[in-house]
């Protein structure tokens, strides 16, 4: 007769009930894990995104008018590359929602499953379409479902990890372990950036836009493969999976959410809302402004901005030394202040020549990486346990739809059309709005 007593992992395990542990929680270590494996979870999954956003994204500057848009001229091509570029940020948040749903119901493993398959699958396509002039319209159309597809697939790809990261740091520490995810967003540049500083440094223009524009692309699902393997074989074992559980870390209805929790969610997304403007401000626009409206070298800029992302590196571990001492609400709120002062020299140096550029761009990457260190997340402590993991992915989903969506977009048709003092206003308004949210959460704080 077979047993129906209850099955015990290691002592102090806790019983294998729900449903979704199943047989994978047995011999959990009951959470017995360090922050720094955690972290290297972390790391290996954000800079694995980041790599493939940017080589999307200094495609869309470089490539893709060229490519795809040869009917239009130079400025409205970039202009509708970047239009196509913000859809991955609108399908986010709708895919998040769908993949919670395939998380209930099925688990973790099946859900970043489905995740890397589309990603993958996304990402090489992109690399093998056919251009306007064999496909017209439909090679637009084509690109624009593979861009949808990618912003679906980083929807799906959200584990966790963050959220466990910052339950589990020291709290003397916390500043610096969340900046460690964060320095996926500079080394993902560098890496992208570097590639296509070597293609277009050893190509010809025309091998360049026929056949070399496509390997960074290859790069990009080779890389995203093993970096999501990696994430799906980490996530599955019994002791982070026990861990998750204990934390409640599992997703939860997005109107339950939404209504419990919605105001936590909107203050997270605009207090990081200075870093996320900023984001493209230095990365994109300028790159697209200098294949406008400048002379200079394609290839020579991506090496400015490949040493502007190295400080940046710098800037976000100096963010989390400074936040454990001083607090990540006062960090952001200082930085905050820093960017809306740049705001205001961005016509001077954008239109002061090669030294006035240089500055812009290793300025604007050092006050990146000084907030962007402390931006994510910087709120996830105010949900309730059970909304953790839901909030957490919804308030990234909506800043990064908010504040960096369509940056690129404004931001250059602001200033081809009405002077860069106009872009100058929009990174103003996102240092204010980050001011606003932190003003508001700590009245909340005081209140509560």
């Amino acid at each position: 007769m077979q047993s129906t007593t209850t099955t015990y992992g290691d002592a102090g395990a806790a019983p294998i009930t729900a449903p979704h542990s199943g047989a994978r929680n047995i011999n959990a270590r009951d959470g017995n894990i360090a922050p720094s494996e955690i972290a290297v979870g972390v790391v290996i999954g954000r800079t694995s995104e980041y790599f493939d956003f940017f080589v999307y994204a200094i495609a869309s500057c470089v490539v893709f008018p060229a490519v795809f848009f040869p009917f239009a001229d130079r400025l409205d091509g970039t202009l509708y590359s970047f239009a196509i570029f913000s859809l991955a940020y609108i399908s986010r948040p709708i895919a998040t929602l769908v993949f919670m749903a395939i998380q209930r119901h099925y688990s973790r493993e099946v859900k970043l499953t489905i995740a890397l398959f589309l990603m993958g699958a996304s990402t090489v396509a992109i690399s093998m379409l056919p251009t306007y002039a064999r496909w017209g319209d439909w090679a637009i159309i084509a690109l624009a479902i593979l861009r949808l597809g990618q912003g679906a697939a980083l929807g799906g790809s959200w584990d966790g990890l963050p959220s466990l990261l910052a339950l589990n740091a020291p709290e003397h520490k916390r500043g610096w372990y969340a900046m460690l995810g964060q320095l996926g967003a500079p080394t993902g540049f560098i890496i992208a950036a570097g590639i296509f500083y070597y293609l277009l440094s050893e190509l010809s223009q025309d091998d360049f836009l026929v056949w070399g524009w496509r390997y960074p692309f290859y790069v990009a699902f080779a890389i995203n493969v093993v970096a999501l393997f990696a994430r799906l074989r980490l996530v599955s074992t019994p002791d982070y999976t026990h861990l998750l559980d204990e934390h409640e870390l599992e997703p939860a209805p997005a109107l339950e959410v939404t209504r419990n929790q919605g105001v936590t969610i909107v203050i997270g997304a605009l207090a990081a809302l200075a870093s996320y403007a900023l984001f493209h401000l230095v990365t994109v626009f300028p790159l697209s402004w200098i294949q406008l409206y400048d002379t200079r070298s394609v290839a020579g800029f991506l090496g400015v901005q490949m040493m502007g992302a190295g400080l940046a590196v710098v800037g976000v571990i100096a963010s989390g030394l400074i936040a454990d001492r001083f607090g990540r609400r006062n960090t952001l709120g200082t930085v905050a202040i820093l960017i809306a002062l740049f705001a205001g020299f961005i016509p001077t140096l954008m239109d002061g020549g090669q030294a006035g550029q240089n500055t812009f761009i290793l300025v604007g990457f050092l006050l990146l990486g000084l907030s962007y260190g402390q931006a994510a997340g910087a709120v996830t402590s105010n949900f309730q346990p059970m909304y953790r993991y839901t909030g957490a992915a919804l308030t990234s989903d909506l800043a990064w739809l908010v504040g960096a969506a369509f940056a690129p977009l404004v931001a250059l048709g602001l200033a081809a059309n009405f002077g860069l003092g106009y872009v100058s206003l929009y990174l103003l308004s996102g240092a204010l709005g980050t001011l606003a949210a932190l003003s508001i959460n700590r009245a909340l704080d005081i209140r509560n």
